[in-house]
């Protein structure tokens, strides 16, 4: 069983910045990839980045160049650092840990994008 907290969304104007942190209630290095989900209303839910215990990284094409996925092992955490953030950007964005005992979804945090 892995427990997720996400937190650092909150309301932004575009063009600003936003960080991401979800916690981990297991060490990092039982868990295959860690994965940024977002769903805006009325839309599927979809990958936004992850990253794998050895550091490869993948990006949704709509985010590459402005969003950046990372992780610290001795924390538990991986983060998402938003920059140039849009009002399409605004969703629920959503943590996933993908381990062995099974794949674990965070509560969410909600990112809104406006002016």
């Amino acid at each position: 069983q892995v427990h997720l907290v996400e937190s650092g969304g909150g309301l932004v104007q575009p063009g600003g910045s936003l960080r991401l942190s979800c916690k981990a209630s297991t060490s990092l290095d039982r868990v295959y990839i860690m994965g940024w989900y977002r769903q805006a209303p009325e839309n599927q839910r979809e990958l936004v980045a992850a990253i794998t215990t050895g550091g490869s990284t993948d990006y949704a094409d709509s985010v590459k160049g402005r969003f950046t996925i990372s992780r610290d092992n001795d924390k538990n955490t991986v983060y998402l650092q938003m920059n140039s953030l849009k009002p399409e950007d605004t969703a629920v964005y959503y943590c996933n840990a993908n381990a062995a005992s099974g794949r674990y979804w965070g509560q969410g945090t909600q990112v809104t994008v406006s002016s």
